[in-house]
This record gives structure tokens, sequence and C-alpha cells, in this order.
């Protein structure tokens, strides 16, 4: 045997070039390591499922006729180290050359590159052959301009011919987020959730042997998630059939009827790489030829969100990284409620959110942005630690698409390199966009007093704590505006009411 590739958990991509033939010299690897597991506690479902698809795909490559050695996490000869594994399986097999596909996340990036140069073996490094822009292709398009992820997006609308009529958007507008923006009417009908059963309570039981600390909730008898790629594929068929045409007007839409709304939730599948971003786009633009005019704005919006967005926030990660995992504009040091760990509060909003997030390890993108980003960033907490749970606690988390959403547009972290104003809002917004504040302890229409709802006071106590760095920003200046012209007795009460908060965090 004379090469070894190794295949990451993100990257079981089936159709890569590596398996259009089969090679009797080629020895495939991929493993199950303690230290890819606990490098910050991570949501059961999420370990459940990376291990089925990788365990999946593994068992694929080698039905297709390649050499495949799999290292499980309960597997005795598993050193749980990628450099002692790869030394171990070089020395046993003799192998002359180590080929792997470039990773995505920098950590990982940085670690494949110090072990290529400890061997004495030939390395070569391949593109996963997923991703729609070069991994550098942002950053060369703006140069020193500034960041501006609508004119990347219809950069690449442009470039690749996705969603154009002749050198036009089609529909003569690039972008529909304004029609995106609605409450879901009560007595509105939303489907159940397309979901899938698998047993996997052998890996569970892996999984305690191995001592692996977690948290969330799991039926492991039931997992719900795709493990393989056909899976990915009825998912986003069944998405096409049921939830497309009202996917954009109610995409930003928040309530307690169903956890997943008219979401597609194709981003595990599409993280994992066992679907690409293009071929998704192609049968979304193949759906909308069958589909009236009026749910152009479903389609561009979901389109926007894989071509546009995930692009876009690949490309800033490759940017920006490593600096961007330190940066805290703002300074914020506050630990995050521990009800973030329970989702025990008496906050509609956020015990839905977060009772979600640990029962589903889903949560769609408003109420990460709105609900608890917002809540986050208004109670000061630690960018570390928020980067941390988001990382662990969602199934379609991995870094270079996490941090940048997390740190940069919800915590502002980045100090408005990725966004041009902090995502905060008071209770007016959540209410606007929500069924929450209907059945809540706390009253969304007042800032202070007896069960006066939190998102309130802290919004109007950041605004006043932070106006030195953002009274500068045009966006803010309505709401700065409004600040300067509030009684000082009011703005008293309310700054007295934050701090009850911030004090008492854990309590709400």
């Amino acid at each position: 045997m004379k090469t070894l590739r190794l295949i990451l958990g993100d990257q079981l991509n089936e159709r890569h070039s590596w398996f259009a033939d089969k090679d009797d010299s080629v020895l495939y690897v991929l493993m199950e390591i303690k230290a890819e597991s606990d490098y910050v506690k991570h949501h059961i479902q999420k370990i459940l499922g990376f291990f089925a698809a990788m365990r999946s795909f593994s068992e694929k490559i080698e039905a297709d006729g390649h050499r495949v050695k799999y290292f499980k996490i309960s597997d005795k000869d598993n050193q749980h180290s990628f450099e002692k594994n790869i030394k171990s399986l070089i020395k046993k097999h003799n192998i002359k050359k180590l080929e792997y596909q470039e990773a995505d996340e920098y950590r990982l990036d940085h670690l494949l590159k110090s072990l290529s140069g400890k061997l004495n073996i030939e390395t070569r490094v391949f593109s996963s052959e997923h991703f729609i822009a070069e991994r550098n292709e942002v950053a060369d398009f703006f140069g020193n301009k500034a960041y501006l992820m609508e004119s990347f997006y219809q950069h690449m609308r442009k470039k690749h011919n996705i969603l154009m009529d002749g050198a036009k958007p089609e529909g003569g507008s690039w972008n529909y987020d304004q029609q995106n923006r609605k409450k879901i009417p009560k007595g509105m009908e939303i489907p159940e959730p397309y979901t899938f059963q698998y047993d996997l309570s052998l890996i569970k039981e892996e999984i305690d042997n191995a001592g692996l600390d977690y948290f969330g909730n799991a039926d492991e008898k039931n997992f719900i998630w795709p493990i393989y790629r056909n899976d990915g594929l009825k998912l986003l068929r069944e998405f096409i059939s049921n939830n497309l045409k009202n996917f954009g007007p109610y995409q930003d839409a928040m309530g307690e009827k169903s956890w997943s709304n008219f979401h597609s939730r194709l981003s595990f599948a599409l993280n994992l790489k066992m679907i690409s971003p293009v071929e998704v786009i192609e049968i979304i633009e193949e759906a909308y030829e069958e589909l009236d005019e009026e749910h152009l704005s479903s389609v561009e919006g979901f389109i926007r969100q894989i071509l546009g967005w995930r692009e876009y926030m690949r490309g800033i990660y490759w940017a920006k990284m490593p600096a961007y995992e330190k940066e805290n504009f703002f300074g914020f040091s506050n630990s995050l409620p521990k009800f973030f760990w329970t989702g025990k509060t008496n906050m509609k909003c956020l015990e839905h959110s977060i009772g979600q997030s640990l029962d589903f390890a889903y949560a769609h993108h408003i109420q990460r942005l709105m609900v608890t980003g917002n809540f986050a960033l208004l109670m000061e907490c630690d960018p570390d630690e928020v980067d941390a749970w988001y990382l662990g606690v969602y199934i379609d988390a991995i870094q270079w698409v996490e941090i940048t959403n997390t740190r940069g547009m919800s915590q502002y972290a980045d100090g408005g390199l990725l966004s041009s104003k902090p995502y905060i809002s008071s209770a007016n917004y959540i209410n606007k966009m929500s069924a929450y504040c209907g059945n809540c302890k706390y009253d969304h229409k007042i800032k202070y007093g007896e069960n006066a709802c939190p998102f309130n006071s802290l919004y109007w106590n950041f605004l006043d704590m932070q106006k030195d760095k953002l009274k500068g920003n045009p966006r803010m200046g309505m709401m700065y505006n409004l600040l300067n012209k509030m009684d000082n007795q009011e703005k008293s009460k309310i700054i007295e009411q934050a701090n009850f908060y911030l004090e008492n965090r854990d309590n709400l």
C-alpha cells in the first residue's frame, strides 16, 4: 500500500473525485477522536450525528470497493490523535504518501500542516470540492474595501449565472428580504417536520463508555437527523414540496407550535458535505420553474442563504482567522446565564428557543440571532463563552460558519466588520415576530417595575453604556436621539432595572 488518504468528519462527500476510481494501493482513514469531541462541550445529538454519518460514509465507500480503516471511539487501537494514528498506519502499511483535503477549520488546517512537516513521506493537499467560492475569494474580491455581503452575493449570482435573466436578476431585483419578515398568522397550518428514525443506541453506549462529556437531550433509538447522502436529498425534496412556498415570507417568524416552521434544516447535511451547495441550488432553481412568480421571494431568500451568506461567512473566516476568534470590541466578560444549559427561565422566548435547542440541537437563524444572541449581547457576555455555547449546542455548527455568525453577526465583537450595527432589540421586535410574549411572566410593554421584560431595560442600558462606541454609527442615530430625549428620572429607573437583571442573570 502506497497512499494514505485522511477524511475528516465534515468531509463526507461521496462524489469527490478521489472516489472516481478504485485503487488497492490507497487506504482511506476516518477517525473518531476524543479531543475532537470535547474541545468544547457538545450536544449529544451532534456527537451522535457526526459519528453515525461518518460510519455510514465509511461503509458506503468500502462497499464501493475502496479500502478503509475506521477508528471508532471504542477501538482499542485508537490512540485518539490524528498524528499518532496516522504514524501508526504509515508504519504498519509502509505508506509512502499522505493525502488530505483542505480542512475547513483553522485549527485543523494548522494541525495537518504541522503534521505534514513532521512526516518523512510525501504529502499532498486537495480541495474538498464542496464550496462554490474559492477559499480566498471574499478577501480578493473586497481587497481593502469594506466587506458587504450583498455585493459579494450579486458577484456570485452573476459569476455562476444563478437566478439570472440574462444580465439582470430574475424578477428585476437582487434581494427580496423586505418581503420575508412576516409573522405566522394565527391558525396557519405548519407541516410536521420531516425527520428520520435511526437507532443509534449502540453508538450512544460507546460514547458513554468512552466518558465523553456532553449536554442536551436525545432519543438515541429515534435519531431524527440525516446520516446518509440520500437522506439529505430527501430532506431537500420534502422542503420543496411542503415548505418552500412559505419559507420566504415567514423565515424570520418564531413561535411555539413548531420547532422547524418552514425551514429546510439542510445545514447539517450541507456542512458535513453529504450534499453540495451547487446541487441544492440547481434543484431549487428547477423547482422554481414550476412555481408561480409570486414565490420568487422564497426561492431567492433560500438561495441567498447558501450562495450568499454561507459562502460569504466562509470567506470572512479565512480572511480574518486566527485573530478573529479573539475579537471583543466591547470588552465584555460576563458569564452566560446558567439557564442557557437548562432552558429553565421564566422568559418564554428564551425558554422556548433554548429548550428547543436542547431538545433538537437546532434553532433557526432568528432564534439564534434575535433571541439567544440578542440576550447574550445585552447581558454583556464574554464572546468566548457565547462562541463555545453556539459551537456546542447546534448540530450544524462547525467553527468556520459558527464563529462568524456568532462573534461577528450576533455579538458585534468584530466592531462592525461583518454587520453595520449590533443586532439588538427590545421586546418589541420579539413580540412582533413571535407568539412568545402573549403568555410570558414578563410584560413586553414595560421597561421597569414588577415583571418588566428584561429585554427592554437591558436594551436601553446597553445603548447608554456603549454610546461612546456606537453613537457615531449612522444606523443607530434614531435610537440615540430617543435616548438623548429621555427624561433623566425615567432613564435612571431603566438603568436601575437593567442592573438588577444583570446581577440576577441566573434567576430570570
